[in-house]
């Protein structure tokens, strides 16, 4: 019995000198890497009191403090940033739906500031930027070289006030200016109408009314045409969409979908990912749905795209979206300032990653750019003339009034569906989708 017992602690010792030996280097390393932290911390201390100490201006220590924390997270990637009492403030604001400014949500790339897309019905829309914009300068200010919070800080200003930004847009030759009077900014999430037998529901943002205001339209356009029966299918609208709030993403997807993932996040800790399933329940009944997403469509407007899309419950048209497929996690802090840090990724029901690739249409329909007005061009608007517009031309006989009234209202029908061509190709082209889905009947399901 005794010498079992020596060996089981002899066996105790051996296991314990080649445990020490294997996580000898293991500690020295890590013990190593704290000392390099600790001297990097000492080296931002001594910077911190040789600028205080030594600039040539007075400077807030407030300020290098805050200026060194944003360096931090703005170095990781363009989303991750340090936001003051007043910036969280703002964004608070935003999320509920009316805020003070342009109107364009943007990012950053190699120093420069990247319009994601102008919201709908604010003064940059009004003043004609567009997504894939480059803003090289404010009031004849250069943004290159400046944090995104400072070029949008230098865009900021009482609502009423005149800015002049300057643009480099693809396909133009020089930069050029566009004066813009700043507003408040009242968005409102879900607009809807209907176009021929299509219900449009136009989402301009991921807020916290998203999903009621789209919940409503839909409802009112489907009464509105006397029942599901009488409507051909949906277009979503997301179009410069530049997202917003992930659970009302998850709301609108799940709003379509029967069952299924809608869309997982993953993070540096396999441990940290969720999953986010739709539950059972249709608004739309099985009816087709067309997507409509563009460069301007992002984060949460992707999520919806990728869902529907990877679950062929959508047709995704238009061009490929923007690709920002991270999470921002915004975690308060002292001082009612807050940290907003990339967190995880998304990833769409068939494992595809969101980030930089973005979603790829099932169709690619471009928007042709306006063409400009050339004052010297004949006036090609003008209608032809036809037999029933000459003098004296006979009636036509074999048709009762009520077939006249038919007809005339079907090529009223049609004007208007020429009309929405000119105005809006893309959206025109869903809504044929949406015409042929139907007329194919059980075969579209």
């Amino acid at each position: 019995m005794k010498k079992l017992m020596i060996a089981a602690v002899g066996g105790s010792l051996m296991g314990l000198i080649a445990t020490t030996q294997i996580a000898g280097p293991l500690i020295a390393q890590e013990a190593e890497a704290s000392a390099s932290v600790y001297e990097q911390l000492d080296l931002f201390g001594d910077i911190f009191e040789r600028i205080r100490a030594g600039y040539v201006e007075d400077v807030e220590e407030k300020d290098l403090i805050e200026a060194a924390i944003n360096g931090m997270l703005t170095s990781l990637d363009p989303h991750s940033s340090y936001l003051s009492a007043e910036d969280a403030a703002a964004m608070r604001v935003q999320t509920r739906g009316e805020f003070g400014g342009l109107g364009i949500e943007v990012t950053q790339e190699e120093g420069f500031v990247k319009v994601v897309s102008p919201m709908d019905g604010t003064p940059a829309d009004a003043a004609g930027v567009l997504a894939g914009d480059f803003i090289t300068a404010v009031d004849g200010e250069s943004v290159l070289g400046l944090t995104l919070d400072d070029a949008v800080e230098l865009m900021r200003g009482p609502v009423g006030s005149e800015i002049i930004i300057t643009l480099v847009r693809e396909g133009e030759i020089e930069p050029f200016d566009v004066s813009i009077v700043r507003d408040t900014i009242k968005l409102t999430a879900v607009r809807h109408r209907t176009e021929g037998n299509a219900v449009v529901l136009r989402v301009t943002t991921f807020n916290d009314q998203t999903f009621p205001n789209l919940q409503e339209g839909l409802k009112e356009q489907v009464e509105e045409a006397g029942g599901i029966d009488n409507i051909d299918g949906f277009v979503l609208d997301l179009r410069n969409n530049p997202g917003g709030l992930l659970n009302q993403a998850i709301y609108v997807s799940d709003a379509f979908l029967e069952a299924g993932e809608i869309v997982s996040t993953r993070g540096r800790d396999p441990a940290d990912g969720d999953r986010y399933n739709a539950q059972p329940g249709d608004l739309a009944e099985g009816k087709p749905i067309v997507v409509l997403i563009n460069g301007g469509s992002a984060s949460a407007s992707e999520i919806v795209a990728g869902a529907l899309q990877d679950h062929r419950r959508a047709i995704v048209v238009g061009t490929k979206s923007f690709g920002k497929g991270s999470v921002q996690t915004v975690v308060p802090l002292r001082g009612e300032g807050a940290m907003r840090l990339t967190t995880a990724r998304y990833y769409t029901p068939s494992g595809r990653s969101i980030q930089a690739l973005g979603i790829s249409p099932d169709i690619i329909v471009e928007q042709p750019r306006p063409k400009p007005v050339d004052p010297d061009a004949e006036d090609e608007s003008r209608p032809l003339r036809s037999e029933a517009d000459l003098r004296g031309s006979l009636n036509n006989d074999s048709l009762t009034d009520d077939e006249i009234e038919q007809i005339e209202a079907d090529r009223a029908r049609a004007e208007t569906a020429a009309q929405l061509r000119e105005d809006d190709y893309q959206l025109a082209y869903a809504i044929d989708i949406l015409k042929g889905l139907n007329a194919l009947g059980p075969l579209a399901e």
